[in-house]
């Protein structure tokens, strides 16, 4: 954590003693127990606390600047604004979004997701195939190998219909988890939690779907494991009401 000079540079001279206690003890000591409490969760706390007190001046604007630099996103402000805003105050709510868009005006960064091998394009040729969006970043050129390699991203809660890789001698797929957490089921099993290192073979001619969790992104690499007579065939969704029975 950089070290904070604010108050001996606003108050050295008037106030020595509340400089030196600003300065080494709150932003020195307590701000800097990281092991206890990340930089993040502590800009996220204080900023409540400013909120639920109506201290809106520019106090609070620097501990907004602060969480932006500790990691916390232009949506997951709002969010946090939003979810105080019924403990704090609509009013209160109001003032901090005004100072908040200020802040965040020039965070025009797209999060992105799909671990080092990006996440693509959106996966439109096989959308019907999937309950919510997905992405593909084809990782071989197709013919160019005999194995074939691709990205695959699912946003939260998006996942594959079911599905079997059909072959008669070999086939199937190999999947290598990248980022993010997901699930992956074989018909008659229970659901496998997937992270990333994790890795699922999936044998020929085995009915089965993968997709990420409710809250959370998720890629894999899908390897297509040559064979003969290889085909894929695409069943029904997962419904939503046995995906929401996954814990």
């Amino acid at each position: 954590m950089v070290k904070q000079t604010a108050g001996r540079d606003q108050l050295g001279e008037f106030a020595p003693k509340f400089a030196e206690l600003n300065d080494d003890v709150l932003f020195g000591e307590v701000w800097s127990r990281e092991d206890k409490l990340s930089l993040r969760d502590r800009s996220l706390v204080t900023i409540c606390i400013f909120m639920g007190k109506g201290l809106v001046d520019s106090s609070l604007k620097y501990h907004i600047m602060n969480a932006k630099k500790n990691g916390i996103t232009k949506e997951e402000m709002a969010e946090i604004i939003t979810h105080a805003a019924f403990y704090a105050g609509w009013p209160n709510a109001w003032a901090v979004f005004n100072m908040a868009k200020e802040v965040y005006a020039d965070d025009t960064t797209k999060e992105e997701h799909g671990g080092m091998f990006g996440m693509g394009e959106p996966n439109t040729v096989y959308a019907q195939y999937f309950v919510g969006n997905s992405y593909l970043k084809p990782l071989t050129k197709p013919g160019s190998s005999v194995v074939s390699l691709a990205n695959v991203t699912f946003e939260p809660a998006c996942r594959n219909n079911w599905h079997i890789h059909h072959a008669t001698k070999c086939g199937g797929q190999i999947l290598i988890c990248v980022e993010g957490e997901g699930w992956y089921q074989e018909e008659g099993k229970p659901a496998q939690s997937l992270k990333p290192g994790d890795i699922v073979v999936i044998p020929a001619n085995v009915k089965h779907w993968h997709g990420a969790k409710k809250n959370s992104w998720f890629s894999h690499i899908a390897v297509e494991v040559p064979g003969e007579e290889t085909s894929n065939e695409w069943c029904e969704p997962v419904s939503d009401e046995e995906y929401g029975k996954l814990n």
